[in-house]
């Protein structure tokens, strides 16, 4: 049975000071059996949100947004692997806007996931399409590559070990008013996974949680989840929210519970 997750994206907001807080405040808003909750603060708060959830809330998992693809070297302003240990046990590689400001290609997520991997990081790989290549009706083929370039000489019983995550991301459903549909997200879902099965023969692909990323809300959340090829969500401008947080958490605390994992 694959984990219910919901993995709070904060990007860029928070500061240490108040980082600790929030963190606590979404954690006693959210204790819903069965649901895996991942917070991912920027990195100058890993320590503050490490440190809160310490005795409030354990359970809550805490992951960072980036890693760097090598181990050491000079990358100014850069961060690896390993000196997220301790800090964080998941990563997200790969997301939309590092792909889009940071220039990262497939091959360096590819890296990024390998160091995520040999450090002990349950890492959290995004895909998905643009506004021009879901028009051209290119969606299946951008996911296909993407994971073609992420996964290359990923070995399928690593990828299991790790807990590889997959979140699909429609780049033209997120701040733009756009939405996309539940029926949307399953359609790639199960693109996703017949890409897993190609690219890493021998994964259980039908194992890997699939996460929905665009801009998620505690009002659309119920569509998403209400797929069965749908496992979760990655939140991000809701995540800052404790209100919007308990809603989702609560929704996917039934999706929990109709699969039988709240135990």
């Amino acid at each position: 049975m694959r984990d219910v997750i919901v993995a709070a994206n904060w990007k860029m907001h928070t500061t240490p000071a108040d980082a600790g807080d929030l963190a606590r405040t979404i954690a006693a808003r959210t204790r819903v059996a069965g649901v895996t909750r991942v917070i991912c603060p920027p990195y100058v708060c890993l320590a503050a949100v490490r440190d809160a959830l310490a005795d409030s809330d354990p359970e809550v998992a805490i992951g960072a947004q980036n890693v760097h693809h090598e181990l050491q070297g000079a990358y100014t302003g850069e961060v690896s692997a390993p000196m997220l240990v301790g800090l964080a046990t998941w990563v997200i590689v790969g997301h939309s806007e590092r792909r889009r400001d940071a220039g990262e290609t497939d091959s360096v997520i590819g890296r990024k996931l390998g160091r995520a991997i040999d450090a002990g990081l349950r890492p959290i790989l995004c895909v998905g399409e643009q506004l021009a290549e879901r028009e051209a009706g290119e969606q299946d083929e951008v996911v296909r590559r993407q994971l073609a370039g992420a996964l290359d000489g990923h070995e399928a019983e690593r990828l299991a070990r790790a807990g590889l995550v997959v979140a699909y991301e429609p780049v033209w459903a997120i701040g733009t008013g756009r939405n996309a549909s539940g029926r949307d997200a399953a359609a790639m879902a199960g693109a996703i996974r017949e890409a897993l099965a190609r690219q890493v023969p021998g994964l259980a692909f039908d194992e890997v949680p699939i996460l929905y990323g665009g801009s998620v809300t505690s009002a659309n959340i119920a569509e998403f989840l209400a797929e069965p090829s749908i496992d979760g969500a990655l939140v991000g401008g809701a995540s800052l929210k404790a209100d919007e947080m308990a809603g989702i958490v609560a929704r996917a605390g039934l999706t929990a519970a109709a699969r039988g994992t709240a135990a």
